[in-house]
């Protein structure tokens, strides 16, 4: 029971991310175990995403489910290591809900692609498929979003420093042939959740955050399970510690947020390099 509490203890102190591949590893080794006692090959597949459309409509909830599931190790390990990655350069930089906006509509964008490709465009140029797995739509929708809106931010790989934007043209090139290959159907979903970066990267550039009904929507779905609470709310009036109608600490958080906006505009247009030391300090505090 210690070992329990203890997994508890560490899983509600994970981020966001950190509990959703979690949650990856737990439904793979779920899946090994039922394939190695039930003998079967398809140990999940009620929620892979199905290749027909009227397959879909009665298990509807594998438009989000199949981005869980992974039946080979390099795939998993794979995903999951790139995702922690991005996920961390994510969540120094803007808000966790909205860097979980970026990967669920990235998941749902890679399924409608995948669906429309395969129940509208002629079978004899599609390679056969079972259905669809893996969260590589998310991830790719994370990535693009990087690659676009902080286009000039280099980073380290292996031993070379790499534009994100450079990183982005590469993998989308890369889905492109892979459509030629015998996993043209997982390319259709990268290529969704690509689509998917890059529009909502070139929005919030715009000032327009793509994702916020989204997020309204999963915070009602999140609510419904959440206990209700029994203290009334109280109005406050207007105090000599308020500003423009807020508190002091939320007038500073509004400003904060103003300021690390105007920083990460920087970033996209100059670089990181091309901040000051200052605004790298700060930036490092604001991301802790």
């Amino acid at each position: 029971m210690s070992a329990i509490k203890d997994f508890k203890y560490k899983f509600n102190n994970f981020n966001a991310f950190e509990k959703i591949i979690v949650i990856n590893i737990i439904i793979f080794i779920i899946g090994a175990l039922i394939g190695v006692f039930g003998r079967t090959d398809d140990s999940l597949s009620f929620l892979k995403l199905p290749v027909d459309f009227f397959d879909f409509i009665l298990k509807p909830w594998t438009f989000i489910t199949y981005g869980f599931v992974h039946y080979d190790f390099f795939h998993i390990l794979f995903n999951l290591l790139v995702l922690y990655y991005i996920s961390r350069v994510l969540l120094n930089l803007f808000r966790p809900k909205m860097a979980l906006n970026i990967y669920f509509l990235g998941i749902i964008t890679g399924a409608l692609a995948f669906l429309f490709v395969y129940n509208v465009v002629p079978s004899q140029f599609l390679k056969p498929t079972s259905g669809l797995v893996g969260a590589s739509a998310g991830i790719r929708a994370l990535i693009i979003f990087l690659g676009v809106y902080l286009a000039e931010t280099e980073v380290r790989v292996l031993v070379v420093n790499v534009k994100l934007k450079y990183i982005a043209l590469i993998l989308v090139a890369m889905d492109v042939l892979g459509l030629f290959t015998w996993n043209q159907g997982g390319n259709v979903a990268h290529l969704g959740g690509a689509l998917l970066g890059y529009l909502y990267a070139t929005r919030l550039q715009q000032g327009k955050d793509i994702g916020s009904a989204f997020e309204k929507l999963m915070d009602s779905v999140v609510s419904w399970f959440q206990p209700k609470s029994n203290l009334k709310t109280v109005h406050r009036k207007k105090g000599k510690g308020e500003y423009a109608g807020k508190t002091k600490e939320e007038f500073n958080s509004f400003n904060n947020q103003k300021k690390i906006d105007l920083i990460l505009d920087k970033i996209s247009k100059s670089g990181y390099e091309s901040l000051t030391a200052e605004e790298k300090a700060f930036l490092f505090k604001a991301g802790k």
